[in-house]
């Protein structure tokens, strides 16, 4: 029994190590200091930059908890495997129970994802000249509208430029085309199309935040349409602009990905048109360090009250109503199962 205990402990921590932790393959030693967040980890579970050879030389039993719908059960799915095997390769579920979780599961894994993690020294300090340089007080938006987020929605836009037009076919391919028809009105009431840039400024318009406020712009590389926004909220900045050419050009997407992440949890207050992992990253950070300014979007709501032909005042009306819990509250949709209380 004691053994069975102490492997559960450990598959808990081994598959969130395995998510969020691979120094050769992931790039996680390009953003964060590996050797501080192995030293975080001590007494909670040893973490080793090499397997030990007579672990190396094996293959891995490979488990797949990618694809399972629902809230994937680790205990059920996976603890079966390492007890047979001793050694498998997890590609993590993006959506996991917790309810199940003992405590020193649960403080391990708030220790890796919230104090265990720090930037690489230079990135730190990128991201704290960044920080000097955004005019204050200032609103972090991350805004998804690239080329591949769109395409991969499989959404249909009207009134694109014949530029972003030609980048998202691109994106396209063959394999992703828009939906049509009835079936592309169902898709966007559901919430599943990202939020363009105009209708992000609308939105935040409906949100009485005012044209004048510093919105720094936490988006990736080829974002399309980023005039909607800038041509009613005119003080926006990006890093592009902020960092000069030699600290902004050796960098590559996740250690760009990264400056963004720190800003946003250092900002005055957050907003996200969608609710990616980094979102989760960001307010569930937030929340753990008391800042409760973060909101997002609702891309259902926007697309419910389109669909039933609301515009101007009516839908500034009805977006307000939408967010005005988590607006006023000013939590939005952090964690909903805060477990950083636990301790070892």
């Amino acid at each position: 029994m004691l053994q069975c205990l102490m492997i559960s402990k450990y598959i808990y921590v081994a598959i969130l190590l395995v998510t969020i932790l691979s120094f050769h393959s992931s790039g996680f030693s390009d953003v964060f200091d590996a050797d501080y967040f192995i030293t975080q980890m001590n007494g909670f579970v040893n973490v080793v930059k090499e397997l030990p050879p007579e672990i190396s030389s094996k293959e891995p039993h490979r488990v797949d908890c990618s694809k399972r719908k629902g809230q994937f059960d680790y205990i059920e799915s996976v603890l079966p495997f390492l007890l047979k095997y001793h050694y498998v390769s997890i590609t993590p579920a993006v959506s996991q129970r917790r309810d199940r979780y003992p405590k020193y599961a649960k403080a391990a894994l708030c220790q890796a994802c919230y104090r265990a993690l720090k930037l690489t020294g230079s990135l730190e300090k990128k991201a704290n000249k960044l920080l000097e340089a955004i005019p204050k007080p200032f609103l972090s938006l991350h805004l998804r509208f690239e080329p591949d987020m769109v395409a991969y929605s499989q959404c249909q836009y009207s009134g694109l430029s014949p530029t972003s037009m030609k980048a998202l076919e691109a994106a396209r391919g063959d394999d992703r085309k828009p939906w049509t028809g009835e079936a592309a009105r169902i898709w966007r009431n559901r919430g599943k199309c990202p939020l363009t840039p105009n209708e992000t400024a609308f939105i935040l318009k409906a949100l009485s935040i005012p044209t004048n406020t510093n919105i720094y712009l936490a988006a990736g590389d080829g974002l399309m349409e980023i005039e909607g926004l800038t041509s009613i909220y005119s003080n926006v900045v990006t890093k592009s602009a902020l960092l000069s050419g030699e600290d902004f050009e050796t960098m590559h997407g996740n250690t760009k990905a990264a400056l963004d992440y720190c800003v946003s949890i250092n900002s005055d207050s957050y907003m996200a048109t969608y609710f990616g992992n980094m979102d989760k990253m960001v307010a569930a950070m937030r929340a753990f360090k008391g800042l409760y300014k973060t909101l997002f979007l609702s891309r259902r709501a926007f697309a419910e009250f389109t669909s039933r032909g609301l515009e101007g005042k009516p839908l500034m009306e009805a977006l307000w109503k939408a967010h005005e819990d988590d607006f006023i509250k000013g939590r939005g949709s952090a964690l909903s199962d805060c477990f950083c209380e636990f301790k070892l």
